[in-house]
């Protein structure tokens, strides 16, 4: 692990202002991902600023019916709040089915969204990857590929984004809220706070430097039937080969978002239209213009066994 300096902060406009300050320097909270990538030298902060003094760890109701989850509260205590429980079923499911009990313990909200891909070539820095070093090149492009993405993917990079949290979170149309070192307050609608890789896949996020997520609020409830199903090599500690956040009301009408096939979570909001037809129309619309490789061809078919799992899961 190479050298940084720390400092602790207690206001996320000092937060911020202390990242804008110091090239390189990088927020701190349960460190659940990175502290392993410093270990391994994928990330290499100068500094590191702990914000895990911030008041920004509460579940609160907004004006509106929603709720607003702040970036510090823990993935454990997320999952388990009755009201996310009784009205937001989607997401605690999602968050149990992520990680182990030790890792939710300790993961926050804002550091989910954060988190990088576990693309094995991101992780070897012996081989080339654009994530890690813009323009070196994608190992996985005609190399083992099983895992990657089959949509949305560029020839830069064909890695898939390992949260989750965040499908659910896409599925209800949630909102990030951030601030900068100035003070200034921002929402970006989960559907554009993730990026496709373009040319770019190093550039995950629309964060903007030193900007800091302050919280993420829930719309009022949608009602309906909500389902996670989450389809793995293991029952446990594995990523999604796919995953399926559904929510099916009683009419048939709903919303489905997808992980493990893309760079971000991955909805179409025309497959939502799709739904009282049935799981084959909305893969359909989910993998228009879909680009998978020999290897992971087989997440097609699978998406769309998991979203009539889902739906017929729901609908019983």
């Amino acid at each position: 692990m190479k050298p940084f300096s720390y400092e602790r902060v207690t206001t996320p406009a000092q937060a911020a202002a202390a990242i804008a300050a110091k090239p390189g320097a990088k927020f701190l909270a349960g460190g659940t991902n990175l502290l392993d990538l410093m270990k391994l030298q994928i990330e290499t902060p100068t500094h590191l600023v702990d914000v895990n003094a911030l008041a920004l760890n509460k579940i609160e109701p907004t004006r509106e019916g929603g709720l607003r989850i702040g970036a510090l509260v823990r993935n454990a205590d997320l999952a388990t709040d009755a009201r996310v429980r009784r009205d937001y079923g989607v997401l605690s499911r999602a968050l149990v089915a992520g990680a182990s009990g030790q890792l939710r313990n300790m993961a926050t909200t804002a550091g989910n969204l954060m988190q990088r891909t576990r693309c094995p070539y991101f992780y070897d820095t012996n081989t080339p990857c654009n994530k890690r070093v813009p323009g070196s090149g994608c190992s996985a492009i005609g190399g083992f590929s099983r895992q990657h993405a089959v949509v949305g993917s560029s020839d830069a990079c064909i890695a898939t984004h390992p949260s989750d949290m965040a499908v659910a979170l896409r599925a209800l149309d949630a909102t990030v809220e951030t601030t900068n070192a100035g003070g200034q307050a921002r929402v970006i609608p989960i559907a554009d706070f993730h990026r496709l890789p373009g040319n770019t896949p190093h550039v995950e996020t629309e964060l903007q430097s030193g900007e800091l997520i302050t919280s993420v609020t829930l719309p009022p409830p949608l009602g309906g039937t909500h389902i996670y199903r989450k389809v793995r090599d293991r029952a446990s500690y594995a990523f999604a080969l796919v995953s399926v956040a559904a929510i099916v009301r009683r009419d048939g009408t709903g919303r489905v978002a997808l992980g493990g096939v893309a760079h971000k979570p991955w909805r179409v909001e025309a497959a939502d239209a799709e739904l009282p037809r049935g799981a084959r129309e909305v893969a359909s619309r989910l993998f228009a213009g879909a680009r998978p490789t020999q290897q992971n061809a087989f997440k097609l078919p699978l998406a769309e066994r998991t979203i009539a799992a889902a739906l017929h899961q729901a609908r019983s």
